[in-house]
């Protein structure tokens, strides 16, 4: 794909995808949509771990309210679902882990943008909003599942009808995010534990993901027989042994990622 609103590129095992619109403050257009669902497409491919981030001041402030037009504009439930879930799908789906860097502003459905990633790091400059409710709608692109999950009922709740600002540093004490980094060691930071998982034992890493996943529709019991399961696989690859043998002999293991 010749990519129009970002730029995607692969160094090391490592995939950034940076949304490119920073005039807009990285908006989302029917275009970039399906330009982040295809770079996480081929970052799982290619890569051993994927970052998506922002140019500019902002991360994403969400839906372009000016792309299509008034049609796009109150066809909501088709654009939700043949263009933003798609895009989700591959973030969630990807078999390496994936990382937002959130250098700014993250917003509506450029917040739950965010949030459907493994990992996300946040510059204390920054900050989430759920804003749907100042123009009449509710949490979209996926803030009603992941919100609750990250941040407890009491939280989700009040983010989403409230619609206030919730700095990056409230964003970490609450849980929502991994990681809020002060702004002059931001890039540094993310960049440096992004390239720590494209070195890392890329399989066992799909396998925690796949696990962690699963268990929120798992019993107790299901849980434990998905981690026997998963474990079993992981015992027996080669990235264990060198793992395992790194250990014994006290230097860093060499995994082969897949």
């Amino acid at each position: 794909m010749d990519y129009q609103t970002l730029t995607f590129d692969v160094t090391d095992g490592l995939a950034i995808i940076t949304m490119n619109r920073p005039d807009k403050m990285n908006a989302l257009t029917t275009q970039m949509r399906a330009e982040i669902e295809h770079a996480f497409g081929q970052g799982g491919k290619l890569a051993r771990c994927v970052v998506i981030t922002g140019a500019g001041r902002a991360f994403c402030s969400g839906q372009d309210l000016g792309d299509g037009g008034m049609a796009a504009a109150t066809d909501l439930e088709r654009t939700l679902r043949d263009e933003y879930a798609p895009m989700l799908r591959a973030i969630t789906n990807c078999p390496v882990p994936t990382i937002a860097a959130v250098n700014g502003a993250a917003a509506g459905a450029g917040a739950n943008l965010a949030l459907a990633a493994d990992i996300v790091f946040a510059t204390e400059s920054a900050y989430f909003l759920q804003a749907f409710t100042r123009i009449g709608l509710i949490p979209d692109a996926g803030g009603t599942y992941t919100l609750p999950r990250q941040m407890g009922m009491a939280k989700a709740m009040g983010a989403a009808l409230f619609a206030d600002k919730i700095s990056a540093r409230q964003a970490d004490d609450w849980g929502m995010i991994w990681e809020a980094v002060p702004d002059a060691e931001f890039d540094g930071h993310w960049r440096a534990k992004a390239a720590q998982l494209a070195n890392g034992p890329t399989a066992a890493y799909a396998s925690a993901k796949r696990a962690i996943r699963e268990s929120w529709d798992n019993s107790f019991e299901e849980q434990l027989a998905l981690e026997a399961r998963e474990q079993g696989k992981c015992g027996q690859s080669r990235d264990f042994k060198e793992g395992v043998i790194a250990f014994v002999e006290k230097r860093p293991a060499s995994f082969e990622g897949r």
